[in-house]
């Protein structure tokens, strides 16, 4: 990957990775200091106890110092991001009927879907609550971005509920529902950043650009990597969306460039929700003959290259800097 000279190194960028997150984590934790209703509190502490990346808060700080040079007044703002994320992910796995989160049971198995229902319904005003008590003069902005972005993760919610049971789903389809259910929160979390730092509308436009290639780079190599990273890497087994039948970017695409015995195979993953994970590698075979793999990292490559690009528009060199170098961090993950 081309990149332009860096003023920040690698390992600069993961130090401050690792300060940040612990920061973070100190922050979330003076969250939910109410004792009563323990049922309505507790669980909301519960899920910010789990070992979360942070990449969302993270990014929103890193948008901040790229505008203004400093995040110092942006914390508040990095938080209603992180709480509105995991609201999130405690609804969807009642959706999802998931046991386990971070190898901890799910809210709703250490309680019940009711208490995670309500324990979410309070994240969401929790979150813009933050979101006032940030030191800005643009608070209006940020509850917009906050609600329109809860609003795009519901509509993506639903359009990944749909596919499910979808005959004809398409590559298009996909790509809608991955830009509203996983890349709006990216993008939002960086134009909330950069929000705090006051930026202009040009700046918050190459933020949200950044945010969107980035976002759907990382969920597409998320794809990639299900087949392809060696096993136990991701947490769990090679070929976990092939064998659950997921209907993922490699799959619908290669669905369009084969033919034959191949296309009726991966066709009958798509009808009958999956396949024995001992015909796994028939599949990633299929892949490679299609050349899906490759043109999956192509456009990985290029959505980046294109992310990285728009950060040129953004004022303080080592805050892009750090914007691209923890977006180098990402993509070159292999688990």
């Amino acid at each position: 990957m081309t990149q332009k000279a860096m003023t920040v190194t690698q390992e600069l960028v993961e130090k401050k990775y690792r300060e940040y997150h612990t920061r973070i984590n100190d922050a979330l934790g003076q969250c939910f200091s109410a004792t009563t209703p323990e049922t309505l509190y507790a669980p909301a502490r519960y899920i910010l106890e789990g070992k979360g990346k942070r990449i969302r808060p993270f990014l929103t700080l890193l948008a901040s110092e790229a505008v203004s040079g400093s995040s110092d007044n942006t914390m508040k703002v990095a938080l209603a991001v992180e709480v509105l994320h995991n609201f999130t992910l405690m609804h969807d796995d009642i959706m999802d009927e998931a046991n386990l989160r971070h190898n901890r049971p799910t809210v709703h198995r250490k309680w019940d879907d009711n208490v995670a229902i309500l324990s979410g319904d309070m994240m969401i005003a929790y979150s813009y609550e933050l979101a006032l008590q940030a030191e800005s003069h643009r608070h209006c902005e940020l509850i917009h971005i906050l609600n329109h972005a809860n609003i795009t993760i519901c509509e993506g919610q639903a359009l990944d509920m749909e596919l499910e049971d979808k005959t004809d789903a398409t590559i298009a389809d996909y790509l809608d529902m991955i830009s509203k259910k996983t890349g709006r929160l990216i993008s939002a979390a960086l134009e909330a950043g950069g929000v705090a730092a006051d930026a202009t509308k040009e700046q918050l436009m190459s933020l949200v650009t950044f945010g969107e290639k980035i976002g759907r780079a990382f969920q597409i190599q998320d794809d990639y990597l299900d087949i392809m990273a060696e096993n136990g890497k991701s947490g769990k087994m090679t070929g976990g969306d092939v064998i659950n039948g997921k209907k993922t970017y490699l799959l619908l695409r290669s669905l369009e460039l084969t033919s034959g015995e191949d296309h009726d195979l991966l066709h009958s993953i798509y009808m009958n929700k999956g396949i024995e994970k001992e015909r796994v590698p028939e599949i990633k075979a299929i892949f490679e003959r299609c050349g899906v793999l490759e043109e999956t990292a192509r456009l990985i490559n290029t959505d980046t290259e294109e992310a990285l690009s728009v950060l040129e528009n953004l004022p303080h060199p080592e805050g892009r800097d750090y914007l691209r170098g923890f977006a180098n961090i990402l993509m070159k993950r292999d688990f």
